[in-house]
């Protein structure tokens, strides 16, 4: 790690540690279209448009160490009161390596969390989302059981989902081992992983080991068309429409296959018997709209589900050191122990 690495994080925080009147005249206004927006998460977003790297631009390996840098430097690493080990879970093609998050003082069995992190399916990790699980673990009082599945474009869809389903299936029939509670176990991802947990849900509908609860987090539902917060929001907010379309290019190459449900669990016909569900969307996402009308279509299913658009733009699960982050991953949480309750 450079001395750069290890500054930058330290003056992020400091940046989002100033009076929220400081920070709200740093950031300005957001455009129209973005009222309402979190004045820190609106500096984020100005902040990332000046650092943005072009779709592509980098190999794999540079890519993925900037998405892990830029990650670090908006995350809060609190000293809580849990502790954390590596753990060995099956995928679809051989062993994963998962990481499990255990608040102390848990009780035994305890509702389990299977996570699977975003990136677009080409980069993050466990290790990425390491500071947010173990927030959630805390806040939430649940184990957390965090997953390294395969990623694109070495291993192209149906990998990630596959190794989602295989994880979750072999952590629900190890909940002895894992201290689980095999009545409440959950799935839960944000963007491209928030698609494999619907995935594994919808995989699941009807099965004695389907999950209990999932919690979707500003999800990518439909890759088949492009919903208008995607036009809307496609610039200026993190996640950008040039970056999105490389990431599906990566994990879907085959152009045929993103009507698959397994890909676009949108497009299926019913969606009754589904779990119930929080879906968290951000208010200046591009994928804001696919998630909204998910959450809208399971609920017209019969299915209890909690909507909630956040004032925030994509990356919020990610952005801890941000008051308004903060608050955001506290409300997930606690619905995440309600579901679980």
């Amino acid at each position: 790690m450079t001395a750069r690495d290890r500054l930058l994080p330290l003056l992020a925080r400091a940046l989002f540690a100033l009076p929220p009147r400081v920070i709200a005249a740093l950031a300005g206004s957001p455009p129209a279209h973005a009222a309402g927006l979190e004045p820190d998460a609106w500096l984020v977003a100005r902040l990332a448009a000046r650092e943005a790297i072009p779709a592509g631009s980098l190999p794999l390996d540079e890519l993925r160490a900037e998405f892990a840098r830029r990650l670090a430097r908006v995350a809060i690493r609190a000293r809580l009161p849990l502790h954390a080990r590596d753990v060995a879970i099956a995928g679809a093609a051989g062993r994963l390596t998962a990481r499990l998050y255990v608040p102390d003082g848990a009780a035994s069995p305890a509702p389990l969390l299977v996570y699977y992190h975003g990136g677009g399916w080409v980069q993050g990790s466990a290790a990425t989302h390491e500071p947010s699980c173990r927030l959630l673990a805390h806040l939430a009082g649940v184990r957390v059981l965090s997953v390294d599945y395969r990623l694109a474009p070495e291993h192209p869809f149906p990998a990630a989902a596959d190794d989602a389903l295989a994880a979750y299936l072999d952590a629900r029939a190890r909940t002895a081992e894992l201290g689980a509670d095999p009545a409440r176990v959950a799935v839960a991802g944000d963007s491209a992983g928030g698609n494999l947990a619907a995935v594994v849900a919808l995989d699941l509908r009807g099965d004695a080991a389907a999950p209990a609860f999932q919690l979707l987090i500003y999800p990518g539902l439909d890759m088949t068309r492009k919903h208008p917060s995607r036009v809307r929001f496609g610039d200026g907010f993190i996640l950008t429409e040039e970056n999105m379309s490389w990431y599906e290019d990566q994990y879907v190459p085959d152009r045929a296959r993103r009507a698959d449900l397994r890909v676009s669990p949108l497009l299926a016909p019913d969606l009754a018997g589904l779990p119930p569900a929080y879906v968290a969307t951000a208010l200046a996402d591009p994928l804001r709209d696919e998630g909204e009308a998910y959450a809208e279509r399971v609920r017209a299913a019969g299915v209890t589900v909690a909507l909630h658009r956040h004032p925030q733009v994509h990356g919020f699960f990610n952005l801890s050191a941000m008051r308004s982050g903060l608050r955001a991953l506290t409300l997930m949480a606690g619905a995440l122990r309600q579901g679980l309750a």
